[in-house]
């Protein structure tokens, strides 16, 4: 087989996939639905899925597989847009609790909607067994990355 460069084709696919997003954007409502990143669509999802529970940072570290730094920061820009909220719990003063602000799901049912509508363009025409290959090859290639976190800190040092 030749040089496939996955990347690159995962990259380009992704990119494609934005420009799709935004264009499909109705400019005049901006102001009323925002663009909002993929991660943080995950948290409000996460938030949603498990609205019975107190959900926190570290819960959402875990959760989407992300350093502690990241996660940090994206709850500071949802914060400073108006769509979390983190509040002390009682039963612990350093922990705080994230909670949905009222136009975080207003904003995150429109998005969702664009994205149903993109991934029924990305799957037109794909075949059902084609899409299940591929989602077993993008989890190998995703626990192949894991694999290769592990083995540099086991050692401390690059591949």
């Amino acid at each position: 087989m030749k040089d496939v460069k996955v990347l690159y084709q995962i990259k380009n696919l992704e990119k494609a996939i934005m420009r799709f997003f935004i264009r499909d954007l109705d400019v005049k409502k901006l102001d009323n639905c925002c663009l909002i990143p993929p991660t943080q669509m995950q948290i409000i999802g996460y938030i949603l899925e498990n609205k019975d529970k107190n959900i926190y940072q570290k819960d959402l570290e875990k959760v989407l597989n992300l350093t502690r730094a990241t996660v940090s920061g994206v709850l500071a820009t949802m914060e400073k847009n108006n769509l979390i909220e983190r509040v002390i719990t009682e039963d612990d003063a350093r922990a705080k609790k994230i909670i949905l602000n009222a136009n975080a799901r207003e904003i995150f049912d429109k998005n969702r909607k664009k994205l149903e509508k993109i991934e029924k363009v990305v799957v037109k025409d794909i075949s059902s067994n084609d899409l299940e290959v591929f989602s077993r090859v993008l989890e190998k290639m995703k626990s192949n990355v894991e694999d290769m976190n592990l083995e540099y800190n086991k050692r401390g040092r690059g591949v």
